[in-house]
């Protein structure tokens, strides 16, 4: 595995990312454990959850299952680079996080940063968590407020880094500015959607992720299925992903559908996995510390780790640049 810095941060992290969205709902315990398992044999060291992860009825499951992973000892949380995240609502109720009863059991509140990261690390079974990350951006919160709680819970040890998630450019420079009047260290990475098929956040989140200093860690990096070779699963009748969610409204689209028709033939021409591929493409993007990928099975966890040995020549990453062309340099691709 080959490792780098989390951006501006003396943090070294592998270049692909555990993702544990599935665990707990797509995957039981135990084949999450041997995931786990798995991926510290393979070297990944960087293990991102989130305090709602989980399912109907019992968000945090997530956590406490990798919980009671650490809680098998050997080294396990030594091992790990722990990222969770705050905003959603985690009272189990059966609701969706939004639909919550109480009125300051979400958001970045003070008050709910402190209650949050006291349950994720209930859930976790450890005493502090390596990058704390903010899941979506707070509109009604100051960020006065907002770095003051993370200021007590760095003093307290109970987190080290700060991070974002679905931020904007602007909020990325808000937020690190406001750290910065404070003297703190601010934001270290931000997790954004980003793929072939999505290459937006190359208009203002990466380059401002960048000028800050932030890792960028992208998630969904085959656009919920449509890059790992929907076409070919969907002729061969297998593939969930391919009915449901980005994979099926994006193959819905005949724009789309000719663009992943091309996409899969480049990578057949090559003899290259359509998955792989997409995940090899993100790591040698300016600024990308590493995908997060969310095997469900040791086999997508293999192809993953297959990707990350895979260099893409200049000619292909041409031929893949024709077919999901990206939006071009701010402010040049829309002024003069």
């Amino acid at each position: 595995m080959e490792y780098t810095q989390l951006g501006r941060t003396g943090l070294k992290v592998g270049r692909i990312v555990l993702g544990t969205m599935n665990f707990g709902g797509h995957t039981d315990e135990g084949a999450a454990h041997a995931l786990m398992d798995a991926a510290h044999e393979a070297g990944i060291n960087l293990f991102d959850t989130a305090n709602i992860y989980g399912r109907d009825g019992h968000k945090g499951l997530t956590e406490e299952i990798i919980g009671d992973w650490f809680a098998k000892g050997g080294g396990r949380r030594d091992r790990t680079v722990l990222a969770t995240k705050v905003y959603g609502n985690t009272t189990n109720d059966g609701k969706a996080w939004h639909e919550h009863s109480w009125p300051n059991h979400d958001r970045l509140s003070a008050l709910n940063i402190r209650r949050e990261v006291e349950a994720s690390l209930r859930r976790l079974r450890t005493d502090h968590i390596d990058v704390y990350q903010f899941h979506h951006v707070d509109r009604a919160t100051p960020w006065e407020e907002i770095w003051q709680a993370i200021d007590v819970l760095v003093r307290q040890g109970k987190i080290l880094y700060a991070g974002s998630s679905n931020f904007a450019g602007w909020h990325i420079a808000q937020a690190n500015e406001a750290a910065a009047r404070r003297g703190s260290l601010g934001l270290v990475s931000e997790q954004c959607l980003y793929n072939l098929a999505e290459r937006r956040a190359e208009m203002d989140v990466i380059p401002a992720a960048q000028g800050y200093g932030l890792g960028v860690i992208p998630w969904s990096p085959l656009h919920q299925g449509l890059l790992g070779g929907a076409l070919r699963k969907e002729r061969e009748g297998g593939g969930a992903r391919t009915s449901a969610g980005r994979s099926a409204a994006g193959l819905a689209d005949p724009r789309t559908r000719a663009r992943v028709e091309a996409y899969e033939e480049l990578c057949a021409k090559y003899g290259l996995e359509p998955g792989e591929v997409a995940l090899a493409w993100l790591l040698g993007r300016p600024g990308v510390t590493g995908p997060i990928v969310g095997p469900r099975t040791a086999g997508h966890l293999d192809s993953a780790l297959r990707a990350a040995e895979l260099t893409l020549d200049d000619e292909f990453l041409a031929a893949l640049d024709e077919i999901f062309p990206g939006p071009g340099p701010s402010p040049e691709s829309f002024a003069w």
